[in-house]
């Protein structure tokens, strides 16, 4: 038990500043080692961290289907997760599945399921960062749906559940909520709000970036790391700041393939889209970032496929 929960801590780290390709297999594995343990006997009390394990590596596997795109097993995956936290009466397990679900929903652009999944794991918020990430995702998901006042109170109570977090039982890697993170978040409600907060936009996504380059390696996270770029350059682009908005576009571009997700392609084609627009037809600086992105686009990423789910 104690080796398979370090090994579960030891992934869940891993997870954040290491390519998909080079954890998704012994997530696997792992994975179905454990369902295969619970087909035996054990004590009630084994049965229950066994149960909990099998739920946090369903939860990996959860995130290797949502960062390929592969929404239909993320959502499969997840399910799983809930079916272990509740046979392992696991409140902190219980408020993370909702949260990757929301994220789920979000990438599917269904904004509304997004934001009640993320208020329906508030309840099973027992300390640590938790609720700020629950309070942050529904902050993303009403802006995303217009709602302006629910967005930016959302984006204060993240603010206040950090500031009054109490200890809890926390994973590190993905099972917790960085503040640059959260930095992150805000600035992508912030700038989905529109152009009255945009500077605040701009604040909070530059904030994140400098908390993500300052951090040690193994917590920088790649994706959310560029998911920050790439808001802060659409903020600069909405500004009319051409130079920012190429400078931290070229940085993302030139990440290796295999730290692109699916996630950050899609922020890549909103940016082409943008780019697209009547209004940049004449300025040729525009026109080759837009040709850039495209080819960028157009090339594989990820492709290693997510482990089955049972």
């Amino acid at each position: 038990m104690e080796q398979l929960d370090a090994d579960i801590v030891r992934l869940a780290t891993a997870y954040v500043s290491k390519p998909v390709s080079e954890v998704f297999q012994e997530i696997g594995a792992l994975r179905r080692a454990v369902f295969d343990l619970l087909r035996g006997r054990q004590h009630p009390n084994q049965s229950a961290h066994l149960y909990l394990a099998a739920g946090r590596l369903s939860g990996l596997a959860t995130h290797v289907a949502l960062d390929l795109g592969q929404y239909a097993a993320a959502t499969t995956h997840s399910r799983a997760v809930w079916r272990c936290a509740e046979s392992a009466g696991h409140n902190g397990l219980r408020a993370w599945v909702r949260s990757i679900q929301s994220l789920i929903a979000y990438w599917q652009q269904d904004y509304r399921q997004a934001a009640d999944l993320a208020r329906a794991g508030l309840p099973y918020a027992c300390g640590g960062t938790i609720a700020a990430r629950l309070l942050s995702l529904e902050a993303r998901a009403t802006a995303a749906l217009g709602d302006s006042v629910s967005a930016l109170r959302a984006v204060e109570a993240a603010k206040d559940a950090r500031g009054a977090q109490t200890p809890g039982i926390e994973l590190p890697g993905v099972f917790t909520f960085p503040e640059a993170k959260q930095w992150a978040y805000a600035g992508t409600a912030l700038l989905a709000i529109g152009s009255s907060h945009l500077r605040r936009a701009i604040e909070a996504s530059s904030h994140a970036i400098a908390l993500y380059e300052s951090a040690p390696q193994e917590d920088r996270s790649s994706g959310d790391l560029q998911a920050a770029r790439l808001d802060l350059a659409t903020a600069y682009l909405a500004n009319g700041d051409i130079d920012g908005l190429r400078e931290k576009l070229t940085t993302v571009l030139a990440a290796e393939p295999a730290r692109r997700t699916a996630s950050i392609s899609k922020r890549l084609l909103a940016v082409s889209a943008r780019l697209s627009e009547p209004v940049y037809a004449r300025s040729p600086m525009v026109l080759d970032l837009r040709e850039n992105v495209r080819e960028v686009c157009s090339r594989p990423a990820l492709t290693n496929p997510p482990e089955p789910a049972k």
